[in-house]
């Protein structure tokens, strides 16, 4: 009986040795376990930085340096602390009349999707400020939808000290979820007393009648002339936050984090160009006339005639495609009818009448006109309407050729004076 409680004994001896054995093995340095496999705080293994504690909780924080000395495509970094206090004035339609670079906060946001929405996170928000050391921009991530209360309160806190908000779409895009956010979160939003500034419009203004796109990246290669590489399309950030969020590998996400601090940077650079184009727009030197046209146009929405005009000169002599040439030139002599200047509207409309484009109808008219109401030549009058009625015949043309037509006949049959 001793003997068979001894084999039993040693029997399960043997299968407790094997089960050690087994769970010594999963739980070698070769395999993770599965709390070290799902920690969020990886993401410190590959970017500098730290958990900030919060009274919402944790999130993690990461700053990044771009010094005085360094360059962001043709812009020097130190040169945006050299940026006038005033340059946000004309862009802002005097919604931001005085304000030094040093209280700007240049933001942009990570987001779960691109459509918006309550469902939508940013789960990765970027400043950027310029400080005397040169730009710097700090990040704010949250490892898992629970941090997100703590990463609000953070960003709440860091945009005290700023008094204007610079964003790229910004106001159709990030300070809208933002806001979201603030609100699902039960939490003060600090875009209530924050002055924004969309650079996009203006941007746009200046530079869509030349480039296909006015995307960040795209103005980035354009205008400043820096090129990145290998860097990872904006609609791919959500699903590799996604993957990140299912796998926990945090080497994955940190591109992410690269191109975050990237559009900060050229929004930065570029604030450096737009606004003091719109600020001192005599001032501005452009390589292309089509971004003076754009100015220029912006200027007549203004009622600035005079700039406009001085804008639209200096376009036609830098150079323009047709299309942009001719209806430029109809600009500059409408602008000049109307301010009265007979001799340089004529002038333009003989320019726009003398050869084959879309407004030389429309020219030869204006020149009709002239001859029959200025200087009472019905017959130059009765000639450009009759040019005017082969290129495009309307009913109001031939009314005024008859009508020259009885006014020449009728001066035909006046009698002279000896």
């Amino acid at each position: 009986m001793g003997e068979d409680i001894q084999d039993l004994l040693a029997v399960l001896k043997r299968k407790i040795e094997r089960i050690n054995r087994k769970y010594a093995a999963d739980a070698s340095p070769t395999r993770r376990s599965e709390p070290e496999r799902c920690a969020p705080s990886c993401i410190e293994r590959w970017l500098p930085g730290q958990l900030i504690e919060t009274p919402r909780g944790r999130h993690f924080e990461t700053e990044r340096l771009w010094e005085r000395h360094r360059r962001h495509g043709c812009i020097e970094i130190e040169a945006l602390a050299a940026l006038p206090a005033d340059l946000l004035d004309r862009l802002s339609e005097g919604e931001i009349p005085c304000c030094p670079p040093e209280r700007w906060a240049f933001l942009d946001t990570e987001t779960t999707g691109l459509a918006g929405g309550t469902g939508t996170y940013a789960f990765l928000v970027g400043v950027g400020r310029v400080t005397p050391e040169g730009f710097r921009i700090r990040q704010f991530f949250m490892r898992d939808h629970r941090e997100e209360p703590s990463l609000l309160w953070a960003l709440e806190a860091h945009l005290r000290q700023f008094d204007v908000l610079v964003t790229y779409n910004g106001k159709v895009y990030d300070q809208p979820l933002l806001e979201t956010r603030y609100r699902l979160a039960r939490a003060p939003s600090p875009f209530e007393r924050i002055r924004h500034l969309d650079l996009l419009y203006g941007a746009r203004r200046l530079w869509k009648l030349r480039l296909e796109s006015c995307r960040l990246v795209d103005l980035e290669a354009q205008i400043l002339g820096f090129e990145r590489e290998g860097d990872i399309p904006g609609e791919m950030i959500p699903c590799l936050y996604f993957e990140y969020l299912r796998t926990r590998e945090a080497l994955r996400i940190v591109p992410v984090f690269r191109h975050n601090a990237l559009d900060i940077l050229t929004l930065a650079c570029l604030t450096g160009i737009v606004p003091f184009a719109y600020r001192s727009p005599e001032q501005v030197a452009f390589a292309h006339g089509s971004d003076y046209l754009g100015l220029a146009r912006w200027l007549l929405k203004a009622g600035e005639t005079d700039r406009a005009l001085a804008l639209l000169r200096r376009a036609v002599e830098q150079g323009l495609p047709d299309d942009l040439l001719f209806r430029s030139l109809w600009e500059m002599a409408c602008l000049e009818k109307r301010r009265g200047n007979a001799a340089g509207a004529v002038a333009l409309f003989q320019e726009l009448a003398g050869c084959r484009n879309r407004y030389r109808a429309a020219a030869l008219t204006e020149l009709a006109k002239h001859c029959e109401h200025a200087e009472r030549d019905y017959a130059r009058a009765l000639d450009y309407t009759g040019q005017a009625l082969a290129i495009e015949p309307t009913p109001e043309l031939e009314r005024r050729r008859e009508r020259l037509k009885r006014k020449l006949a009728a001066a035909a049959a006046a009698p002279r004076l000896l």
